[in-house]
């Protein structure tokens, strides 16, 4: 397993990085990122500095890999910049792997924030020691609609401004409504808010802490299968393993037969605990009844926990964890370490080793 370092916190008036490393909103929904930007100033005291990529075309990104991946270099090298923020997720950021320079990254760690495809930019950064964040993107926490969730303001700015997130307490509610970008006034109302029910506790019943590794499933899922980016076959022993399910709502046959052929693999067995994000179970495409949304999740809990009692029944295994694609979020330390107690049902971020800043690399605010 690589040194850890988790880059040095944020703080209010510094400049932050807008980049689209994975995809990013269409011309229509030019709203919602400038919504994004307008809180990172208003809520959090950011100043975003945009680079080429925030508002490049999505087509445009999907055939210039080399330039998604300079621009998450140069934001990382420039002094100035405290994070970097993704806008959004996507389906392709694997491509963009082969043009990261590793040493850049190291010299230069800096607070990455994205989720879903940017799971891809988050392991790689695994691998090279660098704690990063998932969640936190422009045209999801930041521009949500309405206004953000507490919750999400509460451990979003534990995230960028703390050294650690510390407790993680559960939210009381959740929504997996999908926004309507194109009708501008949409933002202006707040999505379908459902009660959460707490989070569901399985598995072993033992204390268990460990370095975080994963992120969202379908991205796993290819990484396994093109084998190039993924740590050294005995890094993940004694992690964390991190896992949700994207607004595709993959079958709960098919996450199965996934998790299945990691645990053939004798790969689940690695993992001290587990962590599930809440299933999202409605899209853009996809709105079924709320009947319906309740048993995809329980079908999906159900299959998950299956695998984990065949191939690693130890493990604490916690789902409707609030990272992913439904919301609120808190940003999880991919890398970073975490405490898992059964016994209290309670989950906690420990002090992590951090960098400090240089002369060199210190923004002056």
């Amino acid at each position: 397993m690589p040194e850890f370092v988790t880059p040095p916190p944020v703080r209010p008036g510094d400049q932050v990085a807008v980049v689209a490393p994975a995809s990013n909103a269409p011309a229509f929904a030019r709203h919602v990122y400038e919504l994004g930007l307008e809180r990172m100033e208003a809520v959090f005291d950011l100043e975003p500095i945009e680079y080429p990529t925030a508002t490049a075309d999505p087509e445009w990104l999907a055939a210039n890999q080399k330039a998604r991946a300079e621009d998450v270099m140069n934001a990382f090298r420039e002094p100035d910049i405290s994070a970097v923020i993704a806008n959004i997720g996507g389906n392709d950021q694997i491509r963009i792997l082969p043009h990261l320079d590793s040493e850049v990254l190291r010299e230069h760690p800096t607070r990455f924030f994205g989720y879903s495809d940017n799971t891809n930019l988050a392991l790689f950064l695994w691998n090279e020691g660098i704690v990063s964040y998932y969640g936190g993107s422009t045209l999801l926490e930041y521009a949500m609609d309405g206004e953000m969730f507490d919750y999400t303001k509460k451990y979003l700015g534990r995230a960028l401004f703390e050294e650690s997130i510390g407790e993680w307490d559960e939210a009381d509610v959740f929504t997996d409504e999908a926004g309507d970008w194109t009708d501008p006034d949409s933002i202006e109302t707040t999505r379908e808010i459902e009660e959460s029910n707490g989070r569901v506790w399985l598995g072993g019943e033992e204390r268990v802490s460990g370095r975080i590794w994963g992120g969202c499933y379908q991205i796993l899922v290819e990484q396994f299968l093109a084998d190039r980016y993924l740590p050294d076959p005995d890094s993940p022993t004694g992690t964390v393993l991190a896992l949700e399910t994207s607004e595709l709502i993959p079958d709960p046959n098919a996450v199965s037969a996934n998790l299945r052929a990691l645990g053939e693999r004798g790969l689940l067995e690695r993992f001290d605990g587990v962590l599930i994000g809440r299933a999202a179970a409605r899209s853009h495409v996809e709105d079924d009844p709320p009947e319906w949304r309740a048993d995809y999740r329980k079908r999906q809990r159900e299959a998950v926990a299956d695998v984990l009692e065949i191939y690693n029944p130890a493990a604490p295994l916690v789902f409707d964890c609030e990272f992913g694609h439904t919301h609120p979020t808190c940003p999880i330390p991919i890398g970073g370490e975490i405490e898992i107690d059964p016994a209290t049902e309670s989950i906690r971020f420990p002090d992590q080793e951090g960098a400090s800043r240089t002369p060199d690399s210190d923004p002056g605010h």
